[in-house]
């Protein structure tokens, strides 16, 4: 699975967003600086087929097929879009998300669920008290469980504070595990993932052919 973003723009000269272009695909973690309030959630939005840019071009595997990318993109925490409200249980979350890939969401089934994502201590908190990594970890399981993702986009994570090394390396387990991950977050963030070693990655990582990075900006 390969998908593209060829000079996408949002707004009247760019001012949403710039020309960006960016590749993801099955196997690797791609990271992308995005700042201000909007411009993450809108570079998103596109990357996963929800919003059609002002101009430039979306394919996956060579198409240009917007529901063929909403079928296997799963959107991530996107504020105001598909972040959970901070004040709802990790339970509910957790159940809500069974719900939404279509398993079952039944007391029992959100119960093993939590076991299986060891979020059993935690499931009375609300997600707001989650700390950054372990929500992230989260959030991206749940997605990964939907039916035809083969793609997480994680929409600024860095705004939950946290090591941004920490969550990178979550995201590149699941990279390794062959989802295609795109993260969208700060500068600070950027700089301190691109601070870290190439080879340092968690224990839980199948395989080191995950590169740091796939956009040329970072490297």
């Amino acid at each position: 699975m390969r998908i593209e973003l060829n000079h996408v723009t949002k707004g009247k000269n760019g001012e949403i967003l710039p020309a960006t272009s960016l590749t993801v695909q099955s196997e690797h973690a791609t990271f992308v600086r995005a700042e201000t309030e909007q411009r993450p959630t809108v570079l998103g939005l596109i990357a996963a087929g929800r919003m059609k840019p002002t101009s430039g071009t979306v394919t996956i595997d060579g198409e240009p097929s917007p529901r063929k990318l909403r079928d296997a993109v799963a959107l991530v925490d996107a504020p105001e879009i598909s972040e959970p409200a901070p004040n709802v249980p990790v339970s509910r979350v957790v159940s809500e998300e069974l719900m939404f890939a279509g398993l079952p969401a039944h007391p029992l089934a959100a119960r093993r669920a939590l076991e299986e994502l060891h979020l059993t201590a935690v499931a009375r908190l609300d997600v707001a008290q989650l700390a950054p990594t372990e929500r992230v970890r989260m959030l991206l399981e749940l997605a990964s469980r939907r039916p035809g993702v083969q793609a997480i986009v994680l929409v600024s994570p860095d705004r939950h504070g946290g090591d941004p090394a920490e969550w990178w390396r979550v995201c590149r387990t699941f990279a390794a595990r062959g989802f295609g991950v795109l993260v969208i977050a700060g500068y600070s963030s950027a700089a301190a993932i691109n601070a870290m070693p190439g080879d340092d990655v968690s224990d839980t990582v199948a395989a080191d052919r995950v590169p740091l990075f796939e956009t040329g900006e970072l490297q």
